[in-house]
């Protein structure tokens, strides 16, 4: 199933996020911070060019692909969460980052 929307992508991470947050109160009392969800985001983060030194077989592992994807996608899906955490709107971000980035070229 194709996603078909960026508000559609982010409405369902945050509410993945939220089903988190409900596991962690049962299994920690308390839900994760915002610095603990960035530590999370920084962990997928490297996963990400560890397995793209595999995919570019800089670096020795077995089936990386399926990994990369799903870091890769796990990587946008913390990105919104901490944005939404923080109170910052993602797509007006992307806009704004966009926009300045075409503008330098």
């Amino acid at each position: 199933m194709a996603v078909e929307n960026f508000d559609e992508i982010i409405e369902r991470s945050i509410k993945i996020r939220k089903l988190y947050h409900e596991l962690e109160l049962k299994q920690n009392g308390k839900v994760w911070t915002i610095e603990q969800d960035a530590l999370g985001f920084l962990s997928d983060a490297g996963l990400v060019g560890r397995n793209t030194m595999s995919h570019e077989k800089t670096w020795p592992k077995a089936n990386s692909d399926t990994e990369l994807e799903h870091k890769l996608a796990e990587s946008i899906w913390w990105i919104i969460n901490l944005s939404d955490r923080m109170d910052i709107d993602i797509k007006e971000a992307m806009e704004k980052f966009l926009t300045k980035t075409e503008n330098l070229f």
